[in-house]
């Protein structure tokens, strides 16, 4: 039997499925997983508009699950976390007034806009994490070789199994002495001016209440590559950061009517069981191998997302 939402026939089973896959990516990669729920959403016919506010809605629940799992395996930093919160909620009413302004030109529009503008992103950040993880393993390769071939070892490299290849740019941006600063013992962090913390997470906000979901697909990365924060633990924080500020998106969209609380609660349904894997499969794999399992992830939600603009038709 299916369910007649956002004037579509949705299966319910179709909408568990996506919520438990969502839930392991998310748990997985400390995203809201919007890069696939939007289109998956969007693929069955459901306006983009409530494609946004609902996704939102549907990520706070199973945030709540994979946050709680992370935080008993240490990888929350709550200093950090809420710190973030205040830049991600101005960021998300930023975006969710761009949405408010687009629906004045039709729900074409809507669709055209921020179908193009996900295509975009999604694309980008996969192409840049595939080309940052892999040169980050080679380097890491080449660097147990060398211990290897000089009698070191390769115990001493396991303090850094967590690097990156663009370790010099957080590096720089610690140094930026723009008061206040503040430390982050949790993700090892010395010195950071607040004013970093607080830009990466209002552009990350922007584009959740732009395009729906924590965007963690841009968050998570930034905290990795830009504050320097180590992996496990930025997919535990923007978890935890998640929690608060999809909260808040999903009130506002709710008020501008961009939310259908049926598709959540369904999509609920199988992302708190599959959000619990996710988290706990984190604890198996190293940062750089889980910033490289990412990358196919946003191509597979921008092929949809495509198909759906070009052909105008919808998954049945």
């Amino acid at each position: 039997m299916d369910f007649l939402i956002s004037g579509q026939h949705i299966s319910p089973f179709y909408l568990i499925t996506i919520g438990f896959v969502i839930g392991v990516l998310g748990g997985f990669f400390g995203v809201g997983g919007s890069f696939l729920a939007g289109p998956a959403l969007f693929a069955v016919g459901v306006p983009m508009n409530f494609v946004v506010g609902t996704d939102l809605a549907h990520i706070v629940g199973k945030s709540i699950v994979a946050a709680k799992k992370h935080r008993a395996l240490g990888n929350v930093d709550l200093k950090l976390g809420l710190i973030m919160v205040v830049g991600t909620i101005a960021g998300v009413e930023a975006g969710a007034q761009g949405i408010e302004l687009l629906k004045h030109l039709g729900p074409a529009s809507v669709d055209k806009v921020i179908g193009v503008t996900f295509v975009v992103v999604l694309v980008s950040v996969s192409a840049f994490v595939a080309w940052e993880s892999w040169q980050t393993i080679k380097m890491q390769r080449e660097r147990a070789r060398e211990a290897e071939l000089s009698g070191i070892g390769i115990r001493k490299l396991e303090a850094k199994e967590d690097e990156s290849a663009l370790d010099h740019i957080a590096r720089r941006i610690h140094r930026i002495n723009l008061p206040p600063t503040i430390s982050l013992p949790v993700s090892g962090i010395e010195r950071v001016s607040l004013w970093a913390i607080l830009l990466v997470a209002f552009v990350g906000g922007s584009f959740s209440g732009f395009l729906g979901g924590g965007a963690g697909y841009i968050r998570m990365p930034s905290m990795v590559y830009l504050l320097g924060v180590p992996t496990h633990v930025a997919v535990g924080t923007d978890l935890f950061e998640v929690v608060i500020s999809a909260s808040y998106g999903t009130l506002t969209h709710a008020i501008k009517g961009n939310v259908d609380i049926m598709i959540a609660l369904v999509m609920h349904t199988g992302a708190a069981i599959g959000a619990q894997i996710g988290a706990t499969s984190t604890e198996y794999f190293r940062g750089p191998k889980i910033r490289l399992a990412f990358v196919p992830l946003p191509l597979i939600g921008a092929a949809i997302v495509i198909y759906g603009l070009l052909s105008g038709k919808h998954l049945k």
